[in-house]
């Protein structure tokens, strides 16, 4: 009875926050809200702690005994036999977990979880493997992958350029005839160990006569064969492109390489249709539940239209959607002269209507276009009039208590965007509103100070795992802390990991963590000084991420009441050689209480 009683008071206490998020209510932002709850007004702060109190002793009692009637009702899984790496607040190691519909019901020992089987649940011996929380990826653009996801392929991870060609003779087998064959980013030449060199177009005239093809390197190269070029209308009589350069050999005829130009390129590819879209949608979602991702958070992509959302949102509506997907809105202008129109885009914005599949949680990542700095810049640049700009489009957000996730990278920008916060939150107050720094490669510790006094969150992520090595051409030794990971664990400030996937990262997490485990870029070489505990490394990439999310009740760590977004693994993560951990592998994934992956 004890534990029924905590709980329903925790349950009431978060639902009577939730309730104000799920109206579109300004509540959960303003400053300093107020709520009836048990007879008494109650700031938001104030009921956000009880909720959150109440919620863990609810949990730590029903960690080891299940509430009263719970045995009556049968799980619909059991999970035993494991050591389930729960990644609470105590980093607590069990053996079961039961699920009822798509929530947790109890964690604890085999014994005492048998209690919880009936005649139709599904029991499954994990046979001593490890079981983790659902991956978030708390930075990605997957929404955009899906576009072009079914004529993919992926590098991920690939350390032989042998085998990388391989994989690009088997795609054109399997295409349609006449369809593009793409690899778009998240990969880079340095993480072959037999050879580094460029994709010629001779060469992919040879592996595709016929289908155009195009492969992107992050987002500085591009190589086409002789039918993309052809496709995009590219010849020897072509000027350059906005932002990208042909290369030419002596004669003058095209290389087929282009240097930058890669956003110009993508839009000379096909649209797709709503049901191309769909059909994408399926399939990279599938793509992620294989590698253990449950939830991210999209940030966007410039000009994305309709038929992107479209195609979650109707998925998400048949149920048809197994990776949690929250969306930045975005509308970053170019020029002073279309601000205006972006400030009443932004006063028409209404997040949080969606639901736990699919849901606008803010804006970003781009918030005035000339101030996107770049990893591989030597230094950041941002002039008077362009931050006046900035601050005029994040005062509107302020106003509108909207959570803002901003794209900054180097020292100069980091600086000047945290003032211009600054002056905001000096009339707006922020700190409700959970606004972060995306990348944060040149953060310091007077950065981070600055950061903690405006409640912000860092959201930092694995690009050096195939740029380690690029980056020390602009930044030199400094590029082995960058970003700094242990300088920001012991901060004191809220951070996670992501990857920056499609295009700039790979979108394993497995390699996410063995970077920030080992300090090694994909092929083995050592880019960064400043890592991490394995413990730490995960759960920056599950608990951590859930308060970016706004889903700290729902997920990111296997808990009673929480959602059941599980991963079980095929090696132990906490002891297998650090080197292994980008070789581990998801058996099963399991999303909402239903099985959405099984390794073959």
């Amino acid at each position: 009875m004890i534990s029924s009683a905590v709980c329903f008071v925790g349950v009431m206490a978060t639902r009577c926050m939730k309730r104000c998020v799920a109206l579109g209510t300004s509540a959960p932002y303003s400053s300093a809200p107020r709520y009836r709850f048990l007879g008494r007004q109650w700031p938001s702060s104030r009921l956000r702690s009880l909720a959150f109190a109440v919620s863990i002793a609810a949990g730590l009692i029903s960690f080891t005994w299940p509430a009263v009637g719970q045995t009556e009702l049968p799980a619909d899984i059991i999970l035993t036999n494991g050591k389930i790496l729960t990644v609470d607040d105590e980093f607590k190691i069990a053996e079961a977990v039961a699920i009822r519909g798509d929530r947790i019901i109890a964690v604890g020992s085999t014994e005492h979880i048998g209690r919880f089987s009936g005649p139709a649940t599904l029991r499954v011996d994990l046979q001593q493997k490890t079981v983790l929380p659902g991956l978030i990826d708390n930075h990605a653009h997957y929404m955009y992958g899906a576009s072009h996801w079914e004529n993919e392929v992926r590098f991920d991870g690939i350390t032989s350029r042998t085998t990388a060609v391989e994989l690009l003779q088997s795609k054109v087998e399997a295409i349609e005839p006449g369809k593009w064959l793409l690899v778009l980013g998240g990969w880079a030449e340095e993480q072959f160990l037999d050879s580094q060199v460029p994709f010629s177009r001779e060469e992919l005239d040879r592996i595709s006569p016929n289908a155009p093809v195009m492969i992107t390197r992050i987002f500085s190269k591009a190589f086409l064969n002789s039918a993309g070029l052809a496709a995009l209308g590219l010849n020897e009589g072509s000027t350059d492109l906005p932002g990208g350069k042909l290369v030419r050999d002596q004669g003058g005829k095209l290389t087929g390489e282009i240097e930058g130009g890669i956003f110009a390129l993508l839009n000379m590819l096909p649209s797709s249709t709503l049901a191309q879209h769909i059909n994408g949608v399926r399939a990279i979602t599938r793509y992620l539940n294989s590698q253990g991702v449950t939830a991210y958070l999209d940030a966007s992509w410039p000009g994305m239209s309709e038929p992107y959302f479209e195609a979650f949102r109707r998925l998400a509506q048949d149920r048809e959607l197994s990776v949690r997907t929250f969306v930045l809105a975005n509308n970053s202008p170019w020029k002073p002269e279309d601000v205006d129109a972006v400030l009443e885009k932004i006063r028409l914005l209404k997040p949080f209507q969606g639901d736990l599949w699919f849901e606008t949680i803010g804006y970003g990542e781009t918030v005035y276009r000339p101030l996107h700095d770049s990893l591989l810049a030597t230094s950041a640049d941002p002039k008077p009039e362009q931050l006046e700009q900035f601050r005029r489009i994040i005062t509107e957000i302020a106003k509108q208590g909207m959570h803002l996730h901003v794209h900054v990278t180097l020292t100069k920008s980091i600086d000047a965007f945290l003032s211009e916060v600054e002056k905001v939150h000096s009339q707006h107050p922020i700190k409700p509103l959970r606004w972060t720094f995306a990348h944060l490669d040149q953060v310091d510790a007077a950065q981070l100070e600055r950061m903690k006094k405006l409640g912000m969150y860092a959201a930092v992520h694995s690009r050096p795992t195939i740029q380690g090595l690029m980056m020390r051409k602009p930044h030199g030794a400094a590029a082995t802390s960058m970003p700094p990971l242990r300088l920001l664990q012991d901060s004191g400030l809220r951070w996670g990991l992501g990857t920056d996937g499609t295009m700039v990262s790979p979108i394993n997490p497995f390699l996410t963590l063995y970077w920030a485990v080992t300090g090694k870029m994909v092929g083995g070489a050592k880019v960064t000084d400043q890592t991490l505990s394995r413990a730490e490394a995960l759960i920056a990439y599950t608990r951590s991420n859930t308060y970016l999310l706004f889903q700290e009740s729902n997920l990111g760590s296997i808990q009673p009441g929480k959602l059941a977004d599980i991963v079980v693994i095929d090696r132990d993560y906490l002891t297998v050689p650090m080197d292994e951990i980008k070789e581990i592998r998801p058996l099963m994934t399991i999303v909402g209480g239903k099985v959405v992956y099984r390794a073959q």
